[in-house]
């Protein structure tokens, strides 16, 4: 799930290094855009490894059954690459 790109602004307070901050200025970086790229990153990463953790035991699973069956297509797969008959 993405942010939504359009809701309003909120202004927050943070504290940053004051040098990191003189510099990011001088070179007039948007500070405001920086984090927000960043903080979207963060958070999408987190929701990724959030998403694996529950649902671990299912991709397991999975993985368990198709290591003990294959896959259910297995032999069209194989069929269609070598060109052999089912």
């Amino acid at each position: 799930m993405a942010y939504e790109y359009t809701a309003a602004k909120k202004p927050v307070n943070l504290s940053v290094n004051s040098d990191l901050l003189r510099q990011a200025k001088q070179l007039k970086v948007n500070v405001s855009q920086v984090l927000e790229v960043a903080l979207a990153n963060q958070v999408k990463s987190l929701r990724e490894a959030q998403w694996l953790a529950d649902n671990q035991e299912a991709i397991d699973g999975y993985n368990r059954h198709v290591e003990e069956n294959g896959l259910w297509n297995e032999a069209w797969r194989d069929a269609l690459w070598t060109g052999k008959p089912l």
